[in-house]
């Protein structure tokens, strides 16, 4: 009888030993999962400001008063896109209204054949992105229409150049529930007009531009 309780007692420490070291094991798995899925969440959250294509002459090549014209209009979307990171819909709209004054300005006769052509269908869609941010007072609607405003002057400078001022093409990939989307700023630091402070420094950068 002693004999099996001595049997009984090594069996009984023997599985509770086994238990602990592998409740400890998982433990340290775990953490160690939780520490690279924070590390991924760094890698797409933290910005690269060095790892982009460096600036290429524009497509056509134009009027530097009509540069001067579509850098006015870049300059009124920088504050449009600062709205954005503030998350003031009030303050979209009417940076809005001052990026559609600044685009009125833009004398088109400056341009000739494809350049022209070109550019009254790049004209067009910022037009209609603008005043669909003007339309509504919900911020992720507009953020939306900003996506489009974006993408039109991007192929704007790329097509035209801002006569030597210099931008950036962003990338935010989790914007608009992981399909991604771009922007525009004059800054090289990511600051993200998707999320705003809730994920303020989420993309990288793409393309300079000038």
């Amino acid at each position: 009888m002693k004999a099996k309780s001595i049997l009984f007692s090594m069996l009984f420490a023997t599985v509770a030993f086994a238990t602990i070291n592998c409740g400890s094991k998982k433990e340290s798995a775990e953490a160690h999962d939780h520490e690279a899925h924070e590390q991924r969440d760094s890698t797409v959250h933290v910005s690269s400001s060095t790892d982009y294509a460096e600036a290429t002459e524009p497509q056509f090549a134009v009027d530097a008063d009509f540069q001067k014209q579509l850098a006015s209009v870049f300059t009124a979307y920088v504050s449009l896109k600062d709205a954005f990171i503030a998350s003031d819909a009030s303050k979209v709209k009417a940076e809005s209204t001052s990026a559609e004054a600044a685009l009125a300005k833009v004398d088109m006769k400056l341009l000739s054949g494809v350049a022209h052509n070109d550019w009254m269908n790049y004209q067009g869609g910022l037009t209609a992105s603008l005043q669909a941010i003007q339309a509504t007072d919900d911020i992720e609607t507009q953020r939306d229409a900003f996506s489009d405003l974006s993408d039109n002057l991007y192929k704007s400078i790329k097509a035209y150049g801002l006569g030597g001022a210099d931008a950036y093409y962003e990338f935010c990939p989790m914007a608009f529930d992981n399909q991604g989307a771009f922007w525009l700023s004059n800054e090289d630091k990511i600051r993200n007009p998707y999320f705003g402070d809730k994920m303020l420094t989420c993309g990288v950068v793409k393309e300079k531009l000038k």
